[in-house]
């Protein structure tokens, strides 16, 4: 007989598949106007993961909430529309910060909510509140052309509060925030805890990982000589040069 963690497991592994395999009824409103293709980050994914979970495991259910819960964060407007979390409660934390609700996090953007810094602003390399939602995807989709792939290296306790390492990687092929590109796999890897309510909603997403893993990878090259108008735009990044900022070394 099935346990109560088992009936579990299974029942979100089977939403979670939904939500990344069949998309969302019609009344979803679309960032881009309608669903994202994922053909060049899945071929990235299949390509450099390092784990291959068995389907309706642990490890494939926190897996796919995750990129789940990443892509309606990315793609959807409008929190309504979101099935993996709990609106009324959610919360992102990241390295003990303080958390983010659903909706600060939807005006942010993903990697601005992850990249805020409480560094002295002349250390900061990529100064988050700075940027907005759209200015922060242009610059790592231009960064990792191939996509920004994610996986789960180890669950360590199943819901309502489900624990895990994890790992971030992509090819840094193309320029950021003026930084010539390398070519080289830039990667870092984080530990996650999970709570979920009984409809197996995140409620609350603690993230913890070293910012320096993925800029000493970003910023390795030195900035690329700038055009008159790209002048302005780029002063940023010497001053943070200027400094030495603290992920460039």
């Amino acid at each position: 007989m099935a346990t109560a963690e088992e009936a579990l497991i299974k029942q979100s592994g089977d939403i979670y598949r939904s939500i990344l395999h069949d998309g969302t009824d019609n009344t979803t409103q679309w960032r881009h106007g309608a669903p994202p293709t994922f053909d060049s980050v899945n071929q990235l994914f299949e390509e450099g993961r390092t784990k291959e979970w068995p389907k309706g495991s642990l490890e494939e259910v926190v897996q796919n909430a995750i990129k789940s819960w990443d892509m309606e964060i990315s793609h959807k407007i409008r929190l309504q529309d979101f099935k993996t979390i709990n609106p009324d409660k959610f919360k992102l934390i990241v390295n003990g910060r303080k958390g983010l609700s659903g909706e600060e996090i939807l005006g942010l953007g993903s990697y601005n909510a992850l990249l805020k810094s409480s560094l002295p602003k002349e250390f900061q390399c990529y100064k988050a509140d700075e940027e907005t939602f759209e200015s922060s995807h242009d610059a790592f989709l231009s960064a990792f052309p191939r996509g920004f792939a994610w996986e789960v290296l180890s669950v360590y306790s199943g819901p309502p509060v489900i624990s895990f390492k994890f790992r971030h990687w992509g090819f840094f092929e193309g320029p950021f925030k003026g930084h010539a590109p390398t070519g080289e796999k830039v990667e870092f890897l984080g530990l996650g805890v999970l709570q979920v309510d009984e409809s197996l909603r995140a409620e609350e997403v603690e993230i913890y990982y070293d910012p320096a893993e993925l800029f000493g990878g970003l910023l390795k090259e030195p900035l690329i000589s700038p055009s008159r108008s790209e002048s302005e735009d780029n002063t940023v990044d010497v001053a943070a040069a200027a400094h030495g900022c603290p992920f460039s070394k």
